[in-house]
């Protein structure tokens, strides 16, 4: 057996290539699964994100053993041992750069987390973190082919300043996005409303503009980075996403107020608790404003969860309301405007409407 491999090298390395093969295959369907499956048991997110990282490596760096052992059998030519090596140095280098790619971006995902709940991360944050290691890769890939990088990174300097010059805007967005991030006032989920009127929730940041999806309506909105830097910005997800809703009512000089606070605030109070489900944690509060000119006016202070909650409550408590104050008595007035003539004017007006044809 010993002397057919040595008179046939080519078995041996055919053989240490689909060992190396197989046995990445059976290390893939069956170490890592199996450690996969012990890892969704535990509560911590990173074994998971570490096992996955490793997806389908197995297969390539068991093919990549296998590879190299074929490569130390006698009879291999130098020069193609050389190009084999450089080709397996650069397959694994690039292997272990794409694990790491995995692992930066799940680790940025899990860093975007906020209080137990998943946020989309941001593809500008992903995208650079992937982009650095990518570099670092590539700069090892060519450090191991013997390839000085020195030149290298002097014509990406001065290349780099004549993209900059050609790419204001461009780079101008990048910085703002990145600032955008780093501020870390706004975050993908959160709702915004822009000075100039646009508002939505935030869906993404990218390199060069940020969306935001509408609401109801669901459309997306692409707004660019320097612009949602340099406006003026209210997010309703910060601090909190708990807001109160005003809504103004009207009643009549004859009503008893008194009354009126306490029906307003028992309407207001069933529905919280019919959009909700549950009794809210705020009380509702009513607060006289002013004496109109046909109507006590007051505004009733509503808390809701989010922002997306005030269309649904502010609807509910209107019709409720309206419904309670017809069964209780309490008048919504029209608006009414009084006018007052001069007795001439009165008479002027009664002729003309006597005799229209001024005889």
């Amino acid at each position: 057996m010993l002397e057919f491999l040595t008179d046939t090298p080519w078995v041996l390395q055919v053989g240490l290539i689909l060992g190396g093969f197989l046995l990445g295959v059976l290390t893939e369907l069956i170490l890592v699964r199996a450690l996969l499956k012990i890892a969704k048991r535990t509560k911590s997110p990173w074994d998971d994100l570490v096992i996955v990282g490793l997806h389908r490596m197995p297969i390539i760096w068991g093919t990549a053993a296998g590879l190299w052992g074929a490569m130390l059998v006698r009879g291999v030519d130098p020069y193609i041992r050389v190009i084999l090596g450089n080709v397996l140095t650069v397959a694994i280098i690039a292997s272990l750069t794409l694990v790491a790619m995995r692992w930066a971006s799940g680790a940025v995902d899990q860093f975007t987390s906020r209080g137990g709940t998943r946020r989309a991360s941001t593809t500008l944050v992903n995208n650079l973190v992937k982009l650095v290691i990518f570099i670092l890769g590539l700069f090892l890939v060519l450090q191991n082919l013997s390839i000085e990088i020195t030149p290298l990174i002097t014509a990406l300097g001065i290349g780099g300043l004549a993209v900059a010059l050609a790419l204001q805007d461009t780079l101008g967005n990048l910085f703002a996005g990145i600032s955008i991030i780093l501020s870390r006032q706004v975050r993908p989920n959160d709702y915004l409303r822009l000075s100039g009127g646009e508002e939505g929730f935030v869906t993404d940041v990218k390199a060069r503009h940020t969306t935001i999806r509408t609401f109801p309506s669901r459309n997306l909105v692409v707004i660019p980075n320097s612009v949602l830097a340099s406006s003026i910005v209210t997010n309703y997800s910060l601090p909190r996403t708990n807001l109160w809703i005003t809504v103004r009512v009207g009643v009549s000089y004859d009503s008893v107020l008194e009354e009126v606070e306490r029906v307003t605030i028992e309407v207001a109070e069933q529905a919280l608790e019919a959009v909700t489900g549950k009794k809210p944690e705020e009380s509702p509060m009513v607060r006289y404003r002013d004496f109109g000119e046909s109507s006590i006016d007051f505004d009733v202070l509503l808390p809701a969860n989010k922002f997306t909650d005030q269309f649904l409550i502010r609807h509910e408590f209107i019709k409720r309301l309206h419904a309670r104050f017809n069964d209780e008595g309490i008048q919504i007035p029209f608006p009414i405007r009084t006018l007052v003539m001069s007795n001439k004017e009165e008479v002027s007006a009664g002729d003309s409407a006597s005799n229209p044809l001024g005889e």
